[in-house]
């Protein structure tokens, strides 16, 4: 049992101090797309050239959803899906540390019956 408590107790340190500054978090992905505006004689939509928009596509429920984002966002907005794909390269070890924990435990207690 000590063995995978401290192997746990270690990696769960490490993920603490790795993902303390990982706020905001944003699972998603931000792109620009061109829409036309409601205006008649807009010279931009009649060239085809079209209105730069931002949105954040992400699922919800097994769906994909889609908001549009303000300008004054879109940095912040930025950051926080750049935190998350940081936050999932942290967390991706915990799970065979966890497993190595186990075995560890289960060798020793193995050693021991013998």
């Amino acid at each position: 049992m000590k063995g995978r408590i401290a192997i746990l107790a270690g990696a769960q340190r490490r993920f603490v101090r790795e993902t303390r500054g990982l706020w905001p978090l944003a699972k998603g992905s931000l792109a620009e797309i061109r829409k036309p505006c409601i205006r008649s004689g807009c010279k931009a939509c009649a060239s085809g050239k079209k209105h730069p928009a931002l949105v954040y596509m992400f699922m919800e429920n097994g769906r994909q959803r889609c908001m549009y984002v303000p300008r004054g966002l879109a940095a912040q907005l930025r950051q926080a899906i750049a935190n998350w794909k940081q936050l999932e390269v942290c967390s991706s070890p915990l799970g065979r540390e966890l497993i190595y924990g186990y075995r560890m435990e289960r060798d020793h207690f193995k050693s021991r019956k013998r």
